[in-house]
């Protein structure tokens, strides 16, 4: 901080309480997602997890089960399933536009599960994709639609795929 912006603080953090320069917006203060005719609509801040606020979003608001799409600014780290190590082969995308996500909320075992695909693009415009393992908002931020349905859907481990499936039966 230069002298000035030093001095200035000071002069300001003795009158007023508070010191302007070190003033920056909480994250925890702002709201994260709202209501919307056609379901919910998320906006998520640079750093935001965006698979933890999405789980924390189903837990709080108590989704039976949704559909999600979405676009944004992220760190991305995609999965290519590998059917016969029956894991996920990783590859990290950093500082890159989410042009497309889409996925689904349901439960298992009593616990949030989210199954989402997506596709960054690069400065280049070289595009990447796969099933998102991780991913952060990077600068700017990621809006994502939700649409939630009225049936509790479960996701099941399938021995024959070696996978999670989502189940069409509803649960209670």
């Amino acid at each position: 901080m230069s002298i000035i912006k030093t001095v200035a603080a000071v002069v300001f953090t003795v009158i007023f309480g508070s010191d302007i320069f070190s003033q920056t917006p909480n994250k925890a203060d702002k709201k994260r997602y709202t209501k919307v005719p056609a379901g919910y609509l998320m906006v998520l801040r640079q750093g935001d997890n965006i698979l933890k606020e999405l789980e924390t979003f189903a837990e709080m608001e108590k989704i039976p089960a949704a559909n999600f799409t979405g676009m944004g600014f992220v760190n991305m780290r995609f999965g290519f399933f590998n059917f016969e190590t029956k894991e996920y082969d990783p590859k990290e995308f950093e500082g890159v536009e989410l042009a497309s996500m889409q996925g689904t909320i349901a439960w298992q075992k009593g616990k949030v599960s989210i199954h989402a695909h997506g596709v960054v693009t690069d400065k280049n415009f070289n595009a990447f994709g796969g099933h998102i393992l991780s991913g952060s908002v990077g600068t700017g931020s990621v809006e994502i639609m939700l649409t939630i349905h009225d049936k509790k859907l479960e996701r099941n481990f399938e021995d024959e795929i070696g996978a999670n499936v989502l189940s069409l039966q509803p649960q209670n």
